[in-house]
């Protein structure tokens, strides 16, 4: 809370203020030794006093004698508010602004999505027109963070590595906006599969248990990354995270796919479903394919069934 008003400040740089005294202190270490004044004036000189009324002079300074040392104070004040000022600035203040904390209930749910190479194949169709992987993605989960009011939300993505797009955060509007920055191939052409899995039990562990929530969007086939998919799943279910799977990819033998500008026909972009229902059996979750237009409503409906758990949210 501001004291008596004020908001509180502290400074960055607090060793600063050992400064302050420094004009004090200079005065006593300058200070002229006995004996090296000069008395008398340098031989041969001579010294004449040109002033034709030296009295009516010396009455004049006499009488002006309060302003002058009413002035000398006041110099004195404002080159030690400018010196004050100086190192204050140095210490460089910064306020604090006050917050309040409240507690709601929600879940803990971390997204990984695929960004490999593969999820631009044009698999899928709406409205008539050839649409890619990752397009059905963007479609069915974005519904699903708009949704989810009072959840932690997080977002990481991955290709030849994992990486981490937003922390779990109650900002659904953000994390909507950073799943639709994601394009096929912006992670790598490879698909660690297993790191992202990984990756999200290191980011979920901290949470409290029954809300540690994963889901997983890919076209199930690991080709690079530290972690195999069923040993992080094993992870997973050490740490108590449930892991929702959506495999996306249709069963056609070849698939049409965006390749430097051309549309071509690959034969290695089915997808490994048993390697996806796996990840999902050993975590107690479930497995959906994204062609399903009732995956959606059928996730909310498994997540709602968790306990939520109170999650504490600074607001200013």
């Amino acid at each position: 809370m501001p004291l008596f008003g004020f908001p509180l400040v502290e400074f960055h740089w607090p060793w600063f203020g050992l400064l302050l005294p420094l004009p004090l202190i200079l005065p006593l270490l300058w200070r002229e030794q006995p004996g090296t004044e000069r008395d008398e004036p340098l031989e041969g000189l001579r010294v004449t006093l040109l002033h034709p009324h030296l009295e009516e002079l010396r009455a004049a300074y006499q009488a002006r004698g309060p302003r002058r040392q009413l002035a000398g104070w006041l110099y004195r004040l404002l080159l030690g508010l400018l010196w004050t000022g100086l190192i204050v600035a140095l210490m460089r203040p910064q306020g604090l602004v006050p917050h309040t904390e409240v507690s709601s209930p929600g879940y803990d749910l971390m997204l990984a999505v695929d960004a490999s190479h593969s999820m631009d194949a044009l698999d899928f169709s709406a409205q008539g027109r050839e649409v890619n992987r990752m397009q059905v993605v963007k479609g069915v989960m974005g519904r699903f963070i708009d949704e989810r009011v009072g959840d932690r939300i997080g977002l990481t993505l991955f290709g030849s590595g994992a990486y981490v797009l937003s922390p779990l955060t109650i900002d659904r509007n953000a994390v909507h906006y950073l799943l639709e920055g994601i394009e096929p191939g912006i992670a790598g052409g490879s698909t660690a599969l297993g790191d992202a899995v990984a990756l999200g039990v290191k980011k979920l562990r901290a949470r409290p248990k029954g809300s540690r929530v994963m889901i997983l969007i890919a076209d199930g086939d690991n080709t690079a990354g530290n972690f195999q998919p069923l040993e992080a799943a094993a992870l997973a279910r050490d740490a108590d995270v449930r892991i929702y799977v959506i495999g996306v990819g249709s069963k056609q033998a070849r698939i049409p796919i965006r390749h430097e500008g051309r549309i071509e026909y690959w034969d290695d972009l089915t997808m490994d479903e048993d390697t996806l229902k796996g990840i999902a059996e050993i975590t107690g979750g479930a497995y959906f394919r994204a062609t399903d237009t009732r995956a959606l409503e059928e996730i909310s409906r498994r997540v709602g069934q968790l306990e939520k758990t109170e999650s504490e949210t600074r607001t200013a």
